[in-house]
């Protein structure tokens, strides 16, 4: 196991990687204050995993609301299915919810913990790739609206975040593809040396070699925890981390949630940011040819989604969280491994962009 810290003063907290722990009851005990505990899942994880966990937590008053499966289910209506079974079990302020399962159940069991009687005690154990390395980390908690994804949430930090990599073994091949652009985001942003690392040894995470698995989980946690120890509200170098963001929100608000899993929309959004800092003669031919190979490698999109125009990804960019006094902030390439976060580019050259990469759009998952 290695335990690494997210450095917030008095928030401060571990994050636990390693095989077998979700069993482990002294890695989650000591963080539960009180009696009563609400276990989050899901109708796809829980039966594979909540009774493991209620094992741990044997003496406590523990609990379940196992929500949907599904980006599609990220809204206020699935909050208030928490709310609601919190409220019939006379649950108080001492009471700990834990998230078991992906970004979707984190971020909405963060987000109900936030907000229920103004803030109880809150607890990450991630069982997909992405919310290993990425959602659980950090604090940022919500839900989507029809009209942009993560638009109502809090910043929210769990008392612990235990990664148990064993609950990748039943995940999906297209799942753990939508966790390795995440990994691939740590690398672009500003982590060379990582980044040569994933183009060594794609194969072996695509394969689920636990060694490669447990070192891009370790190396991308451990990137994303120093930049909230940095900012944790995303007021400076934390905006760093939406690189692919802006465009891949726009691709999962435009296509319908659930339609791209936000991994895939996130590796199409990668390499369109490639592409606008390539016209703007920020990255050279190398430099963009290098992206959109290790997202194909990832087993990811790297072109946008067929049926989506110019017209519709600039409406729905316009509304995203970067947008400052009506001005599009975005997360460009510098060089390779050196992003910025800039409104430094003319409209014009966005336009050209999403041109090109809008003529070669593609049709996804793949036949």
């Amino acid at each position: 196991m290695k335990t690494l810290n997210v450095d917030l003063g008095d928030r401060s907290y571990p994050i636990h990687i390693g095989a077998g722990l979700l069993g482990r009851a002294d890695l989650i005990r000591p963080h539960i204050p009180g009696r009563q505990v609400m276990v989050v899942s899901n109708t796809t994880v829980a039966p594979l995993y909540l009774d493991r966990l209620s094992a741990a937590l044997d003496g406590f008053d523990v609990r379940s609301v196992i929500l949907p499966d599904g980006e599609q289910y990220k809204t206020l209506d699935t909050v208030n299915l928490i709310f609601t079974a919190l409220l019939e079990a006379r649950f108080n302020r001492t009471c700990t919810l834990i998230a078991l399962g992906g970004g979707v159940v984190g971020d909405i069991t963060g987000f109900a913990a936030a907000s229920y009687q103004r803030g109880v005690h809150f607890i990450q154990v991630p069982t997909t790739l992405l919310s290993q390395v990425d959602s659980s980390v950090g604090g940022k908690t919500g839900v989507n609206h029809p009209l942009g994804k993560n638009m109502i949430g809090a910043f929210y930090q769990p008392r612990v975040v235990i990664a148990d990599i064993d609950t990748l073994n039943t995940l999906p091949d297209r799942e753990l593809a939508a966790g390795v652009a995440e990994v691939i985001k740590y690398g672009l942003i500003n982590d060379p040396d990582f980044f040569a690392w994933l183009e060594a040894n794609m194969d072996a995470v695509n394969a689920r070699e636990v060694d490669a698995l447990s070192f891009a989980i370790e190396r991308s946690c451990a990137d994303k925890a120093a930049v909230v120890a940095a900012d944790e509200r995303e007021g400076g170098v934390r905006a760093l981390l939406n690189l692919g963001h802006t465009f891949g929100h726009a691709i999962e608000t435009g296509l319908g949630y659930g339609a791209w899993l936000h991994g895939e929309a996130v590796g199409a959004g990668m390499v369109m940011a490639a592409h606008l800092s390539h016209e703007l003669g920020w990255i050279g031919d190398d430099d963009l040819d290098r992206v959109e190979r290790i997202v194909a490698r990832g087993k990811l999109p790297n072109r946008p989604p067929r049926g989506m125009s110019k017209a519709r990804f600039l409406e729905l960019m316009a509304v995203d969280k970067k947008v400052l006094d009506g001005r599009l902030r975005l997360v460009l390439m510098r060089g390779l491994c050196d992003s910025v976060v800039t409104n430094e580019f003319a409209v014009a050259a966005l336009e050209r962009s999403l041109d090109g990469q809008i003529a070669e759009a593609i049709d996804w998952p793949s036949a």
